[in-house]
């Protein structure tokens, strides 16, 4: 009797087997039309952010639906309306209980997401990260700016604004790893490349323009000699603008911002802001877009839902970055 309850089970493994492996292989054919890859209109993706109305996601979400039209998908946006930890995990679970084939996602916080993400990978919804990792979690893919190398690329502009010496400081957003790493890659560099500069200060600046004018004027208060500020995020780069437009220091203090929000561009024109650094945000909604179609319909090699080791995705991407001054500042205004 026992060995008959082992046969039949082995039978019924080996048919559930069969079934799952004929519903994948139906799915990646469907995927498949003449003339290249195409969903359908219910198939629905979802894009999740933090602050949903940041300038800066706009083009994300732009390559995130231009990336939904190729594939002929729909795509969706959703996102907290506040820099808040716990509205973004109740967006991402209310998102969740949706079922969308598939998720891009930027973590507010890199370990607070985590096992959100994780629900939502273990009820076979794919998701990818864009712009702020959560390294712990079951994500399958990180697309992104490098950037600790985007942090290297502003203190060298830094060293060259400043020739090479001087104090400066950081006005950033403690916590999030993309700027943990923008700050890290800032302060290293300094440290190994222009030991004549030093960071008096690091400020926290809540991706808020207001919080930030607050820090940089506390900061140029604390500092008389302060000579430059680095700025992790784009919001702020407007702020520590004011705040060095209202001491009066308008060309004494050098700031590189981050990113190329119309204010950012325009206080590069008028010669507030020296640079900023352009990351390709296009780059990250578009990818983030094709590698979760990809996932939905098992077109990855190995696919992932087969328990393989090897990932069926990079597991990093780097989508680039340029630097942004009053030379070309004009190539970055939205047409």
């Amino acid at each position: 009797m026992k060995k008959m309850m082992l046969v039949y089970a082995a039978l019924i493994l080996a048919f559930l087997t069969y079934v799952f492996m004929y519903r994948l292989e139906d799915r990646r054919t469907s995927a498949w039309e003449e003339g290249g890859l195409h969903g359908s209109i219910g198939e629905n993706y979802v894009m999740v952010t933090f602050q949903s109305g940041m300038e800066y996601w706009k083009n994300i979400l732009k390559g995130f639906e231009d990336g939904g039209d190729a594939l002929g998908v729909s795509v969706d946006y959703r996102g907290s309306t506040q820099y808040d930890v716990e509205e973004q995990i109740t967006v991402l679970e209310q998102v969740i209980a949706k079922r969308p084939a598939g998720i891009a996602l930027s973590a507010i916080d890199s370990k607070a997401l985590t096992s959100t993400i994780n629900k939502a990978v273990d009820a076979g919804i794919p998701v990818v990260l864009f712009d702020a990792d959560a390294p712990d979690s079951n994500a399958y893919s990180f697309l992104a700016t490098n950037n600790y190398e985007a942090g290297v690329a502003a203190a060298d502009k830094m060293a060259q604004l400043l020739g090479r010496e001087g104090e400066v400081g950081i006005i950033t957003q403690p916590g999030q790893q993309n700027h943990d790493d923008r700050s890290e890659g800032f302060r290293e560099t300094l440290t190994q490349r222009y030991p004549a500069m030093t960071v008096a200060e690091v400020k926290e600046g809540k991706g808020d323009t207001l919080v930030a004018k607050g820090a940089a004027a506390d900061m140029l208060d604390k500092h008389p000699n302060l000579k430059g500020i680095f700025v992790t995020e784009a919001s702020g780069g407007m702020g520590v603008a004011d705040a060095v437009i209202g001491a009066d220091k308008t060309g004494e203090v050098a700031i590189i911002g981050f990113d190329t929000n119309k204010g950012t561009l325009d206080r590069i024109s008028d010669g507030t802001i020296a640079a900023t650094i352009a990351q390709g945000t296009w780059n990250m909604g578009y990818w983030s877009l094709q590698y979760l179609f990809h996932l939905h319909h098992g077109l990855t090699v190995p696919a992932p839902t087969l328990g393989n080791d090897v990932s069926p995705l990079p597991t990093r991407v780097d989508t680039g970055i340029s630097i942004v001054t009053r030379e070309n500042v004009n190539d970055y205004y939205a047409k």
